[in-house]
């Protein structure tokens, strides 16, 4: 009988599993031809778009370039950026007195709040622009005084009437104010909804704390609410502004004759070159949109998210 093998010393061998190579393995990245193609077609349609800017004739930008800085269309830049600001302005102000109104507990305020809401969203701002272009086939003058004055007065056995100013609804709504009045009503409507969205996302808890702490109300709104509040607000605000800029155009169909569009229109149609004001009024709009997306990234950085990661040390600060 043979011997058992005796145990050789040293590290015991590796076990593999069957069928497997003892080589390591190289990962190999996957490749996707297909989007180097997508990649070099995109290339080449830019390239043509270049190409075609330069070359085609259409476009004449000696021309564009000589007329789009003349005098009367850079005074038409400065209304148009009066009419988004005021516009702006006005919106904000109705949109903050529309949301307290719509979330109060007082059914006429809140009706006619949604109703004002209802109608402004649902009409065109280019219809409401011609609207008010016309309102003196409406009222060929403005008159204040005491209201329903021709019955009441009637009824008494008076004379006359209680007007106490009147105007000639021409000299007063001019197309510039007339096209401001539609724009800024039309955006006070979708303000209202933008701040009353920002108003009901903060947290009624808050607002409760605060003033258990012994914060007045408007120290609450001032230090709590509102400034949360912005973070819902400012982006879209930001998006109506730049809306905005671009609905001044409406105003040349007031007509208001020195706002921007009217006036590259106007050259255009002078001298038969229509399209390269077109362009001019395009290149014009996306410089002005630019400075205000810009503007926006800051302020939105401003009220960035994570500021406000220690909310309830200011509600503890703020009732001291």
């Amino acid at each position: 009988m043979s011997s058992p093998t005796a145990p050789v010393d040293g590290p015991e061998p590796e076990k593999r599993a069957p069928g497997r190579s003892a080589e390591p393995i190289t990962a190999v990245p996957v490749r996707y031809p297909e989007r180097w193609v997508a990649a070099g077609l995109v290339l080449l349609l830019a390239a043509m778009f270049v190409h075609m800017l330069f070359t085609n004739d259409a476009f004449n930008w000696p021309f564009m370039m000589e007329h789009m800085f003349s005098d009367p269309v850079v005074r038409g830049v400065w209304i148009t950026i009066s009419a988004t600001v005021l516009s702006m302005i006005i919106g904000i102000v109705l949109g903050i007195l529309l949301a307290v109104m719509r979330l109060s507990g007082n059914p006429v305020l809140s009706t006619v709040s949604w109703l004002y809401t209802w109608f402004f969203r649902g009409v065109p701002r280019l219809v409401l622009a011609v609207l008010f272009g016309n309102l003196a086939i409406l009222y060929q003058t403005i008159e204040l005084g005491l209201p329903f004055d021709n019955y009441w007065m009637a009824w008494l056995g008076m004379e006359g009437d209680a007007r106490f100013f009147e105007i000639d609804t021409r000299t007063l709504l001019s197309g510039y104010v007339a096209g401001l009045m539609a724009l800024s009503l039309s955006e006070g409507a979708y303000m209202a909804e933008i701040i009353r969205a920002g108003l009901q996302s903060v947290d009624k808890g808050q607002t409760e704390a605060g003033q258990a702490l012994g914060m007045s109300r408007a120290r609450v709104l001032r230090r709590i609410t509102l400034p949360q509040a912005m973070r819902v607000v400012i982006p879209p605000t930001g998006n109506e502004t730049i809306a905005m800029l671009k609905d001044t155009a409406l105003l040349a169909y007031v007509p208001v004759t020195i706002e921007l569009f009217y006036q590259l229109q106007a050259i255009g149609s002078r001298t038969y070159q229509i399209f390269p004001m077109l362009v001019a009024a395009c290149l014009w709009y996306l410089a002005i949109t630019s400075v205000l997306m810009v503007g926006q990234y800051f302020i939105e950085r401003r009220f960035d998210p994570g500021r406000y990661g220690g909310i309830r040390n200011r509600i503890v600060g703020g009732a001291h």
